[in-house]
């Protein structure tokens, strides 16, 4: 099902038929550095990830990270969406691409229709990020959707200090 439509691209809801993009996206070198292992290796490791992971959370929060796909060709190019992870208050926007769809402003284009898709429809007063405090590519595109660098932060269970990112309040509120 679709969630979002943007010029390009079209975000729709993950399923277990996604698994084999799923192996690509998570054991390429630059998930493992910036975002971690997630121990997904196989197809069946893909498929519990994603039911334990995006489907669950779809069903518990109504929202998750959604497929990206090219409108031209239906070909998957990554994942954006919101989260809700334990160790933040708020909602967290998460986004990651194929090596071949980076630094042509997919993620940007994903990432902006998501947070309008929190504010608006969703009614999120504000969102954050994480990252890596050497992932400059993705704090570039954080700061292009307008968020500002806070504190650093520790999720439960992870020793490596992040740099929190934030949305300004909803000005509708």
């Amino acid at each position: 099902m679709i969630v979002l439509e943007t010029e390009r691209l079209l975000l729709r809801y993950l399923s277990a038929h996604d698994a084999p993009f799923i192996v690509a996206l998570l054991n390429d070198p630059d998930w493992l550095r910036f975002i971690g292992d997630k121990s997904v290796r196989t197809l069946d490791d893909a498929r519990a990830y994603l039911r334990n992971g995006p489907i669950a959370m779809y069903a518990r929060e109504g929202f998750g990270l959604y497929l990206a796909v090219l409108k031209a060709s239906g070909e998957p190019i990554g994942l954006c969406g919101l989260i809700r992870r334990d160790g933040l208050a708020d909602v967290d926007i998460g986004f990651a691409f194929l090596p071949a769809f980076r630094g042509e402003g997919y993620a940007l284009e994903s990432a902006a229709a998501v947070m309008a898709h929190g504010r608006d429809r969703l009614g999120l007063d504000r969102i954050v990020a994480i990252t890596t405090i050497d992932n400059d590519r993705s704090i570039r595109v954080l700061e292009r959707l307008g968020l500002v660098r806070e504190q650093p932060v520790r999720l439960p269970g992870d020793g490596e200090a992040l740099q929190l990112y934030a949305s300004r309040k909803n000005p509708r509120t």
